[in-house]
């Protein structure tokens, strides 16, 4: 399935679809949710360097350049899932 996709300099471009690793989707709903880099860190057993990294395959992948713009764009291409999927079961 082809969509377009904005990029932040207006223009548009084709995607077919985003994939996620299943590490970067983790990062990417602990962010939605409002959590630090380092809260990220501690819940998921991960240096903070990792996080940054992840974060920043994620930006690429979504074309984005904040944390909040990536999950605006993650939320209107639905990659969460239904909301209810940002909610995340303790450990």
């Amino acid at each position: 399935m082809l969509r377009t996709l904005p990029r932040s300099n207006g223009a548009e471009r084709v995607i077919d679809t985003i994939q996620l690793t299943p590490r970067e989707a983790d990062v990417l709903r602990l962010l939605a949710r409002g959590c630090t880099y380092i809260q990220v860190s501690d819940h998921l057993g991960m240096s903070v360097h990792t996080v940054e990294s992840h974060v920043k395959n994620v930006y690429r992948k979504l074309d984005v350049h904040s944390a909040r713009a990536a999950v605006w764009r993650a939320m209107e291409l639905r990659l969460f899932g239904e909301p209810d999927t940002l909610q995340l079961a303790s450990h």
